[in-house]
């Protein structure tokens, strides 16, 4: 009997510990998606005590949802612009910080993807090709720059899917639903895509940059733990994931 209260004690004072644990919610761009678990991973190897919560998605919509209050501390854009106007707009409480510029790619699991070009999608054997939602989604936007510089957007654009942002825009490709995709290449490098096939690094030259920055926002201001996460993305181990998936960090080519 005593030593089951001693068990509902201890219980209760790690459950309550953990409730009173130091936590932030990161709003993060779906790219982002396994170099930030990897960057959160190590984080906590040396702040074990504390929650780092990342939530991935659209940056357009993020942007939306901190306009409209939603409780996110730190906000990571495929885009430099939503961070610049949620500075502007008094929604920020750090200076926005270039983190990287990204890449996109054509990729597909059941094609051979590493000698094609933008040109190569005119293909009547391609009925699908998946891009992100260009209203909402940096890599979107600038899938279908490139595709209108290289004078395919007219052509394709019938057999186009639209993902909510970059990481549903794989599923497409990855469940069949589109036979190829234009898509982040920090995705591609994952271990799980990357087994499945080779892909072609679109131009640069074909799109806007795709210069992304985050901020420590309003919400966050006055965590600490925000800033400590923030200041760990400057770190050297933090600079070797970034690499490994395949983003340009600032100050480099």
């Amino acid at each position: 009997m005593r030593l089951t209260k001693l068990l509902i004690i201890v219980c209760s004072f790690f459950l309550s510990t953990n409730a009173l644990a130091e936590k932030i919610t990161v709003a993060a761009a779906a790219d982002l998606k396994f170099a930030m678990d990897e960057i959160v991973t190590g984080f906590n190897k040396n702040h074990s005590d504390v929650v780092v919560e990342v939530i991935y998605g659209s940056s357009g919509k993020f942007f939306t949802q901190i306009q409209q209050g939603a409780p996110f501390d730190l906000y990571f854009s495929a885009d430099i612009a939503y961070p610049r106007a949620l500075a502007k707009k008094g929604l920020a409480a750090s200076d926005v910080t270039p983190y990287a510029v990204g890449r996109i790619v054509l990729w597909s699991n059941s094609m051979d993807t590493t000698h094609m070009t933008l040109a190569s999608l005119a293909d009547p054997r391609i009925t699908k090709i998946a891009i992100a939602n260009p209203k909402h989604a940096p890599y979107g936007k600038r899938a279908e720059e490139a595709l209108r510089a290289g004078k395919m957007w007219d052509t394709v654009q019938s057999k186009l899917v639209f993902g909510e942002n970059i990481a549903h825009t794989a599923q497409f490709v990855q469940t069949g639903n589109a036979q190829i995709g234009i898509i982040a290449l920090s995705l591609v490098l994952n271990p799980e895509l990357s087994k499945k096939g080779g892909y072609y690094l679109i131009p640069d030259t074909l799109h806007l940059p795709l210069e992304q920055a985050y901020i420590i926002t309003k919400h966050g201001a006055d965590k600490l733990l925000a800033k400590q996460f923030a200041q760990y993305m400057t770190s050297k181990e933090t600079r070797r994931i970034m690499t490994r998936y395949g983003f340009v960090l600032p100050g480099e080519k």
